[in-house]
């Protein structure tokens, strides 16, 4: 040890680098500890170990280590050139994504070649300057992410110009005149690049695709949202051609195949303005006090075969889009709304899971099968909603209706709805005793006229009549899962698409602990999936009806991991199922469809599908339903600024609802329309941003804005190009 110490002190600054470098370069790509480091150079002395470390984080500056955490290294195997996807910033700070997943490397403006958002391009990382952050310049661009950009056309004299909402390029693209298509100034267009910028063109030029319409008229902006994100406003003519050569007879044969339920009583329970009907309930007596309850699902796979001209489509679209004022269906009206919608007094094919179920709605037993039923009722959400409230049922109390006094339920099939509704809340509530996450989230809704025009704004709460049919889509969405995914032992299950749900972010739980620790709360952020689960519930129980709740429930949210498709099956943490998938929605989800024509094939003694063809297809999946949900996240901002854009210099309360390192989000409480208030416009102190607690901090004032606070707001501004509201803090 003495001896290790006497080395340690002679070393020179050169030695020990060359020892560094040796180390490294003979433990290939195996990430080390400090620990490990000095135990294998037998770096025995404070100074000694002090010196290394310097040598470590400099060489990792150097880029010839890469670090994996605060106290270890590993050797850079990647090399000067990597591949990735290039994000662009209106901003210009634009960055690189590896493939790995590493850390976002910057790219100038004058670096990028003029790259675009999600393009694949290749990099050459640059050599670092001193006290500057790692930067890399594009090199080639292996594949562009898109070709067609949408904006507002300028037309001049001689040229015409598109200017994109995003403002991402350093110029607008030109357009030849003889290329706008009718295109006129302040109309919105779609244009596809015909000429990328090189060493001897600096300019974008293009050609209009296709006019959308006038900048302000509603059809146009809807359809400008479409656009922008890629997805179809109007449906290929072939595709409608050929669902009209669909005639939906129901043939002798389709009769003799299938069970029969329509003389049993069944209704569909939808939003009062629906038009596609995916799902309808059957409920029967049976003896020894059970119950009979069918989930009967539109069986859109008989009428929409594999690889057809209406599957193309449907596979391409993955998902029906709901924006404010439209619905842009997967599939063709003819089909979605009439042959395979389960409308009242006509006879339908359906795709059924059929229950046993005892007063404590435990399955006793269940079949998945071929059925033709009829529906005897269409029901609104709030008609049955009415029935259970006029029959004793306190609207979110988890309580059933009471027992009546004369013996008999008031209102039409009310002895039917009222058993589902009270199987439904057994199934809730022991759903919850398993480990279920108890987030209740609010929707927000417009009302709007004739033209579009949005004249209400509020949140939509969730009440007893929509859990009654969430329940048993639950229910059948998890047997599904369950008769396929439980192989028997020995036996590997056959492929199917799942819906699953990874378990919270630790890092983000440890976060949400140490967050709400200030407020005398506490949460598991580690141990099984049912233990985290009942603590997120117990906090929420906690914190319900106090200031802070809204506030915790947002932080929790973040924690949450998203849900996604995938043939790789490992569980739903959200709804604590072990299995589950989507069955129940084939009108508006392809995925539902997919287990649709597994199912099928199964029960027909067919082999397993091919696993990486139908992983494949589940990622299309996901990656849609996110596209969708930003196209409809982007609809409700438009409403929101359209809303608003009369009130500007109006005076609301309100409270925090977002904390960025840019500025402070403020959700109005009167009407929920959200706005930001830019870092700028808090003069009065510099503020800095505090992520760990949400808050921004006055350096010289102390004040304080967190998360969830109450303040009062003005309308500073209501851009609609670019669907923006800007508030003010009134002092």
């Amino acid at each position: 040890m003495g001896k290790g110490k006497k080395g340690g002190k002679r070393m020179s600054r050169k030695q020990l680098q060359e020892r560094l470098q040796t180390f490294f370069s003979s433990q290939g790509n195996r990430p080390l500890s400090f620990r490990e480091i000095f135990r294998a150079l037998k770096l025995d002395t404070h100074p000694l170990k002090m010196l290394a470390i310097d040598m470590i984080e400099e060489m990792a500056w150097d880029d010839f280590l890469v670090k994996v955490t605060d106290s270890s290294y590993k050797l850079n195997t990647k090399g000067q050139v990597q591949e990735g996807t290039f994000l662009r910033k209106a901003n210009g700070k634009n960055t690189f994504l590896p493939d790995d997943g590493g850390t976002p490397i910057f790219v100038s403006e004058r670096n990028s070649l003029w790259a675009t958002n999600g393009d694949r391009v290749k990099v050459s990382f640059m050599a670092r300057r001193q006290h500057h952050i790692k930067e890399a310049q594009v090199i080639e661009i292996l594949q562009r992410k898109k070709d067609q950009f949408v904006g507002k056309l300028r037309v001049g004299k001689d040229f015409a110009y598109l200017i994109t909402p995003e403002n991402i390029f350093a110029s607008d693209i030109i357009i030849p005149k003889r290329k706008l298509k009718g295109g006129k100034t302040n109309d919105k267009a779609i244009v596809k690049i015909t000429q990328w910028p090189d060493a001897e063109h600096k300019n974008l030029v293009g050609e209009v695709v296709d006019v959308i319409g006038q900048t302000g008229d509603n059809d146009t902006e809807m359809n400008t949202i479409l656009a922008q994100y890629g997805l179809p406003y109007v449906y290929p003519k072939a595709v409608e051609e050929a669902a009209n050569k669909i005639t939906g007879e129901i043939t002798p044969q389709d009769v003799a195949e299938r069970e029969d339920f329509r003389s049993a009583f069944t209704c569909t329970i939808d939003p009062h303005d629906a038009k596609d009907f995916d799902d309808a309930l059957s409920i029967e007596k049976l003896d020894k006090g059970l119950w009979q309850v069918g989930v009967h699902i539109a069986d859109v796979s008989h009428y929409v075969t594999e690889g057809s001209v209406i599957d193309k489509e449907a596979v391409k679209r993955a998902t029906s889009i709901y924006l404010v004022d439209r619905t842009i269906p997967m599939l063709p009206e003819r089909l979605c709304n009439f042959i395979c919608s389960l409308r009242p007094d006509e006879d339908k094919l359906a795709y059924s899971v059929i229950f046993t179920l005892d007063d404590e709605a435990n399955v006793k037993t269940y079949r998945i099968v071929h059925t033709i039923i009829r529906s005897k009722r269409r029901y609104a959400y709030e008609e049955v909603q009415q029935l259970l409230e006029e029959n004793g049922v306190v609207d979110g109390t988890g309580e059933p209706a009471p027992v009546p006094k004369n013996g008999e339920y008031k209102g039409e099939n009310a002895e039917q709805l009222i058993t589902l509704d009270r199987l439904a809340k057994a199934l809730r509530k022991k759903r919850f005793e398993h480990g279920a996450v108890k987030f209740d989230r609010e929707e927000l809704h417009f009302d709007v006229d004739e033209k579009g025009k949005p004249t209400r704004c509020y949140f939509k709460r969730s009440h007893d009549a929509n859990k009654l049919i969430e329940e048993f889509m639950l229910l059948a969405n998890k047997t599904v899962a369950e008769s396929i995914g439980k192989a028997k032992k020995g036996r590997k299950a056959k492929t199917l698409p799942y819906r699953v749900h990874d378990n919270p972010d630790p890092q983000k739980m440890e976060t949400l602990r140490q967050f709400i620790v200030k407020f005398g709360y506490k949460v598991k952020t580690e141990g099984t999936k049912g233990a985290m689960a009942r603590s997120l519930n117990k906090l929420m129980d906690e914190t319900e009806g106090k200031p802070e709740a809204k506030m915790i429930q947002t932080v929790a949210l973040r924690a949450m991991m998203k849900a996604k498709y995938s043939v790789h099956n490992i569980g739903h943490f959200g709804l604590a199922f072990d299995y589950y998938t989507h069955f129940t929605s084939p009108i508006r989800r392809y995925p539902d469809t997919m287990v649709h024509r597994l199912l099928t094939r199964y029960a027909q003694g067919g082999r397993s599908a091919n696993e990486k063809h139908y992983e494949e297809l589940c990622e299309h999946c996901s990656e849609m339903e996110l596209v969708a949900q930003n196209a409809e996240r982007d609809s409700i901002k438009y409403k929101m600024v359209e809303f608003m854009a009369d009130k500007v210099g109006e005076t609301f309360a309100a409270h925090i609802s977002g904390i960025t390192s840019y500025g402070i989000y403020a959700e109005i409480d009167e009407n929920h329309c959200e706005g930001m208030i830019p870092m700028r416009d808090l003069s009065d102190d510099y503020y800095e941003f505090d992520e760990r607690n949400f808050c921004l901090r006055g350096r010289r004032h102390h004040h304080r804005y967190q998360l969830g606070d109450a303040i009062e707001i003005q309308v500073a501004g209501a851009n609609l190009e670019k669907r923006q509201l800007d508030f003010s803090i009134v002092e």
